[in-house]
């Protein structure tokens, strides 16, 4: 019997310092279970990243079984309406994962053109009962396999005593909205003069110079840490040194770094 061959479209990133994403998670997993995978894309500019999907799937359209397409809300999503409907014309089978947890506003707000990035998909694959809800009472059928984690490779740390220590992990990015940490931090040193906040993640769209301006404003240098972009070994390591982990973000689904914590 042949091997199931899967072509996964997503933000190949890791390589240019932006936080792994499910592609660079689940697809050695796929790999690990028996399944010949080819990838797409690690194009750090958007448009040539676009560019590079749509050529991976013509060059392994008489290849591959499925097209396995990591499915966001933002900009992306236009990628993926272009993505699902030359999919459709190769008449090759799209399965999309929907990642995005604004998504329910792009089916309102566009409902036909929402019609035509899911109800061709071979599947939709919902990470969390949220959207598979939301799909579902618009006619979408999808299927739910919820993020998990590997818990052997967490070391598990009892907090019998809690201390204002917070841990931000996240890209800065406005929809994550980080600055949020930063307003915490500063109302809880009225009370715990002894707070504190790191925050962990790679700067996508000049939110973190924003966040750095607004620790300068509040006179918070001393109490916040930024560390840049860490492997997940690095800040699992760096979060038993903090008891509260903060996730600020104003649209969000079911994010593994809240599982992790």
């Amino acid at each position: 019997m042949s091997k199931i061959k899967i072509l996964y479209i997503g933000n190949k990133l890791l390589k240019h310092g932006i936080s792994a994403t499910s592609i660079e998670t689940l697809g050695p997993l796929l790999e690990r279970e028996g399944y010949d995978m080819f990838y797409s894309s690690d194009k750090k500019n958007i448009l040539f990243r676009l560019l590079d999907m749509i050529w991976s799937i013509w060059r392994y359209r008489n290849e591959v079984n499925y097209v396995l397409i990591d499915t966001y809300s933002k900009k992306s999503f236009y990628g993926s309406v272009f993505i699902s409907r030359f999919c459709k014309f190769l008449s090759l089978k799209n399965i999309m994962i929907l990642r995005g947890g604004n998504l329910p506003y792009r089916l309102k707000k566009y409902p036909l053109l929402s019609g035509y990035v899911f109800k061709d998909a071979y599947r939709l694959i919902s990470p969390s009962g949220y959207l598979k809800h939301e799909f579902e009472k618009r006619g979408y059928n999808a299927m739910l396999i919820p993020n998990n984690i590997d818990i052997n490779i967490y070391k598990f740390r009892l907090r019998s005593e809690i201390s204002p220590s917070l841990l931000y992990v996240r890209s800065f990015a406005a929809i994550y909205n980080p600055q949020m940490a930063i307003e915490v931090l500063r109302l809880l040193k009225k009370d715990y003069p002894s707070a504190s906040l790191c925050m962990v993640g790679p700067d996508k769209d000049g939110t973190l110079l924003k966040c750095q301006e607004l620790v300068k404003e509040y006179q918070l240098q001393n109490s916040v840490t930024f560390t840049g972009v860490l492997s997940k070994k690095e800040w699992h390591k760096l979060s038993e040194k903090y008891d509260i982990f903060i996730n600020t973000t104003n649209v969000d689904n079911t994010p593994v770094s809240v599982i992790e914590a």
